[in-house]
């Protein structure tokens, strides 16, 4: 890899991929979400541990960590390449819970200063090392140009040091991986290993407590495992069965080791080699697991769509039933009907028409006199006929889409325990204001449309409350939802209504006027309705979610795929 300005445009890449990743939110709880969460933690710190501050610094001492299964030898191994007892050794299990980095003092300045690893906290000294802290042990016995990191169990019982094991390995420029002649085939290692070669890392492995009778046997069949694997290639060092003194091997059982690592440290070039091999293998493999999260990211995207649609369709459907209930002459009925009639006398108001319009007014005048007006209980059965309308069709949006939310977990997450299949209480009180508010605008138009037909004998027999009455029952009157002696009734006061109103305003006034009534209506109806959907809408709106995260991590991938190219 090249250094210069196609080492800064990937450094820049990367970068760019970093923030996608650290950016990314899953709130959702959808089918995969806790192991994409689970891998977007092991590429943010992959990036942070490793990728970033390895790929501004190349020439930085190359760090091996330790891996590998329980007791396999890790830190004995370690504590005997440093010739000193650093990291903790027995047969209690764990017995490593925290990172233990043995470097040439000479390369402090690299290891003391949080550049690789920034966010583990450096420890120094003698006592007991802080579970999930980065322990410092500058030593002369390790060559300067490397360190060693002994990490925590990959297969410990507790789950934050396995979480550990992987996040260090993961900050490698090499691993030297050490498993046991009883334990070499076992599972758990060898996915870890397949992981390596996808990922390409650079590996060596030991071989620890070999019985000396088996050495050749036991070698012979774990490097031809790692061919198979494709790691025919990984240096191989056995380490026979023996005693230890104080956590340390015999100098001669590590030799090979510690020769190879040494060699490793004075070659500059070889080194190099190792460190640009990882880390473009480790950038290699982001492009794979970012797509992996995106598709996360689109799942979740795609969920929140799913559960609005279920609440637009609900909703939707509510708007237009009202639509049509509020025109078929489902209103006029029962009550409504028996106002109207009171409303309409016994036929005298057509007679008025013709002949008798003043003896009319003043019959009506006398009627009013000590009680309300029969117009005033009509207008009131509409108001509730609409609000008993609009409140079993928000009831019946409100059930369709409390269930579809609660027929899959991340719906259910929202709903959060509340109740949400019945409309809000609120609703019989707003829907009764938003009808007299419908009634006084129709009052309205008909007091407009009347302009100059104020002095007119028709318009004084009925007045404006009389007449916006009409239109009102003009707006209901289609019969398409009644039965035979339903649609007598209501057909009956459609075309007295009808007739009334062309007579006093005109028929292309009375159009006008139905029209304009009909469609406030459904305004009003739209916003009553609008309030009730957001008691479901408001909480996707409250979801952290970045609808667009699942393209911007691919197109962050992209970016990444062609600086690498170039470099």
């Amino acid at each position: 890899m090249a250094v210069g300005a196609d080492t800064a445009n990937l450094l820049a890449a990367l970068e760019g991929l970093a923030r996608q990743v650290a950016e990314l939110r899953l709130p959702l709880d959808t089918p995969g979400t806790d192991a994409a969460l689970r891998l977007r933690r092991e590429i943010a710190d992959q990036l942070d541990d490793y990728l970033l501050p390895r790929l501004r610094r190349i020439d930085a001492p190359l760090l091996a960590v330790v891996g590998g299964p329980t007791g396999a030898g890790k830190s004995t191994l370690v504590n005997s390449l440093v010739g000193a007892r650093i990291s903790a050794a027995g047969v209690l299990r764990p017995t490593t819970r925290s990172a233990v980095l043995a470097y040439n003092p000479a390369d402090g300045a690299w290891f003391e200063q949080p550049r690789i690893l920034p966010g583990f906290e450096r420890t120094r000294g003698e006592g007991p090392q802080e579970p999930g802290t980065l322990h410092l042990v500058p030593s002369e016995r390790i060559p300067a140009g490397l360190a060693v990191l002994d990490a925590p169990d990959i297969d410990s019982v507790v789950t934050s040091n396995r979480e550990l094991a992987t996040q260090l390995l993961a900050a490698a420029d090499m691993w030297l991986f050490v498993t046991t002649a009883a334990r070499y085939a076992d599972a758990v290692p060898w996915e870890f290993l397949r992981a390596a070669v996808t990922r390409g890392t650079a590996i060596a492995v030991v071989l620890d407590r070999v019985p000396p009778e088996a050495m050749e046997e036991v070698r012979g069949h774990l490097a031809s495992m790692l061919t198979a694997q494709g790691l025919g290639g990984a240096p191989l060092f056995v380490v026979p069965e023996t005693s230890t003194f104080d956590a340390l091997l015999p100098p001669e059982a590590v030799d090979p080791v510690r020769a190879w690592l040494h060699g490793l440290a004075s070659d500059a070039p070889l080194r190099a080699t190792v460190v640009r091999h990882t880390l473009d293998g480790a950038i290699a493999s982001l492009g794979p697991r970012a797509f992996q999260l995106a598709a996360a990211a689109d799942a979740q995207a795609e969920t929140v769509a799913r559960l609005r649609r279920e609440v637009d369709t609900a909703y939707d459907e509510a708007a237009s039933d009202i639509d049509a209930a509020s025109g078929d002459g489902s209103l006029l009925r029962g009550e409504v009907m028996a106002r109207w009639q009171e409303f309409v006398g016994t036929g005298e108001l057509m007679r008025a028409l013709e002949s008798r319009i003043g003896r009319v007014r003043d019959r009506v005048t006398a009627a009013v006199q000590g009680k309300p007006p029969p117009g005033a209980d009509l207008a009131e059965a509409l108001e509730s006929g609409v609000e008993s309308l609009v409140r079993s069709a928000a009831d019946d949006a409100a059930e369709q889409a409390a269930m579809a939310w609660a027929a899959e977990p991340a719906g259910r997450a929202l709903l959060a325990g509340d109740d949400l299949r019945h409309s809000s209480p609120r609703l019989v009180e707003d829907t009764a204001r938003a009808v007299r508010e419908w009634q006084g605008y129709v009052l309205d138009l008909v007091r407009e449309q009347g302009q100059g037909k104020r002095r007119t004998a028709r318009y004084l027999a009925f007045g404006v409350n009389g007449l916006g009455l009409m239109v009102m029952i003009v707006v209901f009157a289609h019969t398409g939802g009644l039965v035979a002696g339903e649609v007598a009734v209501a057909g009956g006061a459609s075309a007295l209504s009808q007739k009334i109103l062309e007579a006093v305003l005109g028929d292309q006034a009375v159009r006008s006027l139905a029209e304009s009534a009909r469609a406030d209506l459904r305004v009003r109806v739209g916003e009553l309705l609008a309030a009730e959907r957001r008691r479901f809408t408001d909480r996707l709106d409250a979801v952290a979610l970045h609808e667009g995260a699942g393209p911007a991590l691919r197109a962050a991938v992209q970016d990444l795929e062609d600086a690498r190219r170039l470099a």
